[in-house]
């Protein structure tokens, strides 16, 4: 009986001491469960620069970042801010032509700007998506059928522009002029030789149209030794068009030659031209 005694209760003492965990053991426990406590919860943890929406979705914040000044053009080496360049004042005291009222013989050059509330009546869109003056669309049609079925392929790459879209064109070439290193004021002046001042330009009127050989096309002297433009220049006049700014006569136009710019002046009026061998500021001013 004993016996039987002794055995029990070194039984229940060996029990005791399995389930008894050591302070080193209990050190290790307490490590175990704060490292999976710092696993589970991220609720202190910080993403930098972003913050949460309503709907618990991360979003960056870019509310520190400055965007970069917007450029004035869009090619050349470097990229600066002409913003503050001021394209020439619009002359205001100017004769006007005899026949300036009438609208396909309205001049527009840096002697005559148009008037400020100037506005094309009704303009109408071709199938290149350009628009023009509703009264020069079906001569244009018109010529640009007849020199396809001569074989020729002329296609425009301009006509109507608003005068904020001159503004553009203008100030990148000047930005462009300044960054070869002129100054500012010789910048402007030989960007107007080429890009007419905004105000000035015949392509506001919806009245002036650019026109390529479609198997060339770029705007350089090389563009009158294409097809289109040699069948152009000696057949434009039948449908109203006329080479508005010829390679002789830069001192009175003010315009570098572009054998690519006809401007609709009418039938009669474009044949006087033609056969003459004149400008259009020529023709007013003897008429």
């Amino acid at each position: 009986m004993k016996r039987v005694i002794i055995l029990l209760a070194g039984l229940i003492l060996l029990m005791l001491s399995a389930c008894q965990i050591t302070p080193h053991q209990e050190n290790d426990t307490k490590k175990i469960e704060n490292n999976l406590a710092a696993v589970e919860d991220h609720s202190s943890i910080e993403t930098p620069s972003e913050l949460i929406d309503e709907k618990g979705s991360k979003k960056q914040d870019h509310s520190s970042i400055e965007a970069p000044p917007e450029l004035t053009y869009e090619k050349g080496p470097k990229k600066q801010d002409h913003s503050s360049i001021e394209t020439p004042q619009k002359l205001t005291d100017v004769k006007i032509p005899k026949k300036q009222n009438q609208w396909n013989l309205l001049l527009a050059n840096g002697e005559f700007p148009l008037p400020e509330d100037f506005r094309v009546p009704a303009l109408k869109q071709l199938s290149t998506g350009h628009m023009v003056d509703s009264r020069i669309y079906e001569d244009l049609q018109h010529m640009l059928v007849d020199a396809k079925a001569a074989g020729v392929s002329p296609i425009i790459c301009s006509a109507y522009r608003s005068v904020d879209r001159q503004t553009t064109l203008f100030n990148q070439r000047v930005a462009r002029e300044i960054d070869s290193g002129k100054n500012e004021e010789n910048a402007v002046a030989a960007t107007a030789m080429v890009i007419a001042v905004p105000g000035t330009s015949e392509h506001h009127t919806g009245l002036a149209v650019d026109i390529v050989d479609i198997n060339y096309q770029l705007l350089n002297e090389e563009q009158e030794n294409t097809p289109a433009q040699k069948w152009l220049m000696v057949n434009s006049y039948k449908y109203g068009f006329i080479l508005r700014y010829p390679k002789d006569k830069v001192d009175i136009t003010g315009i570098v030659y572009e054998p690519w710019h006809y401007r609709y002046v009418g039938k009669d009026v474009a044949k006087a031209i033609f056969e003459r061998r004149i400008t259009l500021e020529e023709y007013l001013d003897a008429h």
